[in-house]
């Protein structure tokens, strides 16, 4: 989407010229103006900023990140769970809670995945253990990359 596609996107809220001296650092942009234009993307705020290095990070507009990435922790979404449906959901539900007794671990929100546990799961899923993380995350069951 082009700066002018933007703007008439946008009703003139967001002037091309304007996001363009944004894109350039020539115009310092507010918290709040940046928070408007991360909602009008529908992305992440911290997309619309530069990455530690400097470099800015340009994702496609309208395109989720992945929930999980290889090499990451796999943290299942506990809150996501309740309105999970599937065949193995009810069998992932309860081999969670086992999970959870076995670690006295009652945050309510999130439970990471240990390589054992992800063994187990990818048998409940019947996949490999390689292709059980993809597999929650397709299920919506993965907290997001980007979730705090």
């Amino acid at each position: 989407m082009s700066l002018q596609d933007v703007e008439a996107r946008s009703e003139a809220e967001f002037k091309a010229s304007v996001l363009g001296a944004y894109e350039r650092g020539e115009r310092a942009v507010s918290v709040p103006r940046l928070h408007r234009l991360a909602e009008f993307y529908d992305v992440p705020v911290d997309q619309l900023l530069p990455a530690a290095d400097g470099e800015l990070v340009v994702e496609a507009v309208g395109v989720k990140p992945p929930a999980w990435l290889p090499g990451q922790k796999v943290v299942i979404d506990l809150v996501a769970m309740v309105d999970a449906v599937g065949p193995e959901v009810e069998l992932i539900r309860r081999y969670l809670g086992i999970i959870q007794v076995k670690r006295q671990d009652f945050n309510g929100r999130v439970l990471t995945i240990r390589q054992d546990d992800l063994q187990a799961l990818a048998a409940i899923l019947a996949t490999s253990v390689d292709d059980a993380a993809p597999r929650l995350a397709e299920m919506g069951l993965l907290r997001s990359v980007n979730s705090s």
